[in-house]
């Protein structure tokens, strides 16, 4: 079945989110019944992994208006028009009448390119000649598994440092095997695209993740930074360690504890999450986010993530008309876990929040975890 976002109010059009089913035979007729109603200058897709989001660009692509962006990601999950979804192909449309976009590959992530990356980055934001009367700002989808997201962000402020970019890791369920990445009618892999976004729309960044940090301390006292791998905390073995500190029993741990229990890195006065994917046959631990020997890490403690997300889309001046979503599937575990998941997908349906669940989010030239990271877009204060 396939579902339309919600309608806006005549002459404050925005984007619109279509949802279908993977791999039917009517899901591209489905999504373009969707799309072309807002003539859109830019389309994400989220959730189709591998030669099926290649055929779907493919069936795509020649129905869009000219000039129109297409990109996106697999997914560790969806966030659709009712909210939560799983295996759908989620399309947002940004219709030309309040948005402009151009986008770049940044490829090769594992032989991380720096230089060429920013020179590329810098001759876009030039070329793209940005109207100072609009909004603008940046899109990141990275591959979820190549582990260079901290590397990206900070050559991104580096070289757009004016420019707001928010973004997300692709994801592959909860396997953790291949993420793919779609720019155009191409779908890459070891790389990351880049979207630079101009709106007349006013925009307005939401920022959610719902921790507290405890008293309980552990330091890193060996690890594998190149592959994001704690081997010992305190000393001990890592998975051995973080059992005893949460007080659950190692041979029972997954994602669900993982997420309850996060382990905080403490930078610029505040703690930042740096999620645990898995347990190593090793006795390790398997980080989302980047790690050293030496680091002190502080065990944080999941409060109620519904409530906050209410207060954070409730503190906006006006109802969105669109928030585009960055949603780590930590997240969506912990919810699901504690029974939350329908009303957050209610809440999500209620402020029109769409977008993906990922493997890692990106905002304020910092790669986080366990965040809900996103960009609300407002009609003008006098449509509201």
């Amino acid at each position: 079945m396939t579902h339309t976002g919600p309608k806006v109010k005549e002459g404050a059009d925005g984007p619109v989110v279509v949802q279908a089913d993977r791999g039917g035979t009517d899901t591209v007729p489905s999504l373009l019944a969707g799309l072309r109603a807002v003539h859109p200058a830019l389309v994400l897709i989220f959730g189709p992994r591998g030669d099926e989001l290649a055929a779907l660009a493919r069936g795509l692509a020649p129905h869009l208006p000219p000039g129109c962006v297409l990109a996106g990601c697999s997914s560790a999950g969806e966030i659709g028009p009712e909210g939560y979804a799983l295996g759908k192909v989620v399309a947002l449309g940004f219709p030309s009448r309040h948005f402009r976009a151009e986008a770049i590959v940044l490829d090769r992530l594992s032989a991380i390119p720096v230089a060429e990356w920013m020179a590329g980055l810098r001759r876009m934001h030039r070329d793209f000649d940005a109207d100072p009367a609009r909004s603008i700002f940046g899109l990141l989808l990275a591959d979820g598994l190549a582990g260079q997201e901290d590397v990206l962000v900070s050559a991104l402020d580096a070289a757009l440092p004016a420019v707001p970019v928010i973004g997300g890791s692709a994801g592959d369920g909860l396997d953790f095997r291949d993420t793919w990445l779609l720019e155009g009618g191409r779908v890459h892999r070891d790389a990351a695209i880049f979207l630079l976004v101009e709106t007349d729309l006013a925009i307005r960044q939401i920022t959610l993740a719902h921790f507290r940090p405890t008293d309980t301390r552990a330091v890193i006292t060996a690890a594998r930074p190149d592959r994001r791998g704690i081997l010992e905390l305190n000393a001990e073995p890592a998975a051995r360690e973080y059992a005893r500190l949460t007080g659950i029993e190692q041979r029972a741990l997954g994602p669900a504890d993982f997420a309850r229990h996060p382990l905080l890195l403490r930078m610029g006065g505040q703690h930042h999450v740096r999620a645990i994917s898995a347990a190593t046959e090793d006795g390790g631990l398997a980080l989302m986010a980047a790690i050293e020997p030496g680091m002190v890490l502080t065990l944080g403690h999941a409060e109620d993530p519904t409530r906050g997300m209410a207060e954070a889309l409730e503190a906006l001046p006006r109802p969105p008309l669109m928030v585009l979503a960055f949603d780590c599937i930590l997240r969506r575990l912990a919810l699901e876990r504690d029974g939350q998941d329908g009303p957050m997908s209610q809440l999500y349906a209620r402020h029109r929040v769409a977008g993906f669940n990922t493997y890692g989010e990106q905002h304020s030239g910092m790669h986080v975890n366990q965040t809900f990271v996103g960009m609300a877009f407002l009609p003008p204060a006098d449509a509201a």
